[in-house]
């Protein structure tokens, strides 16, 4: 009998922590359960479908105003290639071009660093800040397989075709003493890659500078302005 009600006694202890457990569980999954749910929700739909982006620079004027802010959207590449002419969203080329990685004094940082310092209060202290983290936005003037060639003034010809670009209205000049910041360059690109340019040609830091881009370097597609409302619309 005594055995018994010894028995007895660890059921319903077991029993009272597994249900102490449980409601323990309850309360924590209560508070954060829906923070975890909505920053899933949150990174995977930045991480697929699209995120939104601002313009820090004004390398893409007057296309893009500095503070813009961009729709990017993912799926399209999913499916196809780049474009001539479309906007896209891509990888800093100091994490993926071999010169500018080999000037580096420290190992590349990893996804994960990269993705902590894009948060906006982190951002904000620019000594935390990696070349190779950062995220830039041109535009494809050429696929795989064109021949380009951009000339002195920053004006493109693909396949040896002239190619009319509305949307610059900064070409590079020449000073009176000879000085012109922008140089000619051409390129073959290579399968998988495109060329990008920005559309303020003298003050773009672009393919001029670090050859053809990776196409699976490519974060998105820019479709859509939603700030500032005076200027919102498709791109």
């Amino acid at each position: 009998m005594i055995k018994v009600t010894k028995q007895n006694k660890q059921i319903r202890k077991s029993f009272l922590d597994n249900a102490n457990l449980t409601f323990n569980f309850a309360k924590f999954w209560d508070f954060w359960g829906p923070i975890f749910v909505t920053f899933s929700l949150y990174a995977g739909i930045k991480y697929f479908v699209a995120e939104a982006r601002y313009i820090p620079s004004g390398s893409m004027l007057p296309t893009l105003q500095i503070n813009d802010r961009l729709v990017i959207e993912k799926l399209s590449y999913l499916r196809r290639s780049p474009r001539r002419g479309e906007v896209v969203v891509f990888k800093s080329p100091h994490s993926f071009n071999k010169e500018l990685i080999s000037m580096r004094t420290a190992p590349l940082p990893s996804g994960f660093k990269c993705a902590v310092l894009s948060f906006p209060v982190i951002n904000f202290f620019s000594g935390l800040s990696d070349p190779a983290c950062h995220a830039y936005i041109k535009r494809v003037v050429a696929i795989a397989g064109d021949n380009v060639f951009i000339n002195s003034e920053g004006r493109t010809f693909v396949n040896s075709e002239f190619i009319k670009e509305p949307y610059v209205s900064n070409f590079c000049s020449t000073s009176k003493d000879g000085f012109n910041i922008c140089r000619s360059h051409e390129i073959t690109v290579p399968p998988s890659h495109v060329f990008v340019l920005g559309d303020n040609r003298p003050n773009s830091l672009d393919g001029r500078s670090w050859g053809a881009l990776p196409e699976n370097e490519i974060l998105g597609r820019a479709v859509w302005r939603f700030w500032p409302l005076s200027r919102m619309g498709s791109l």
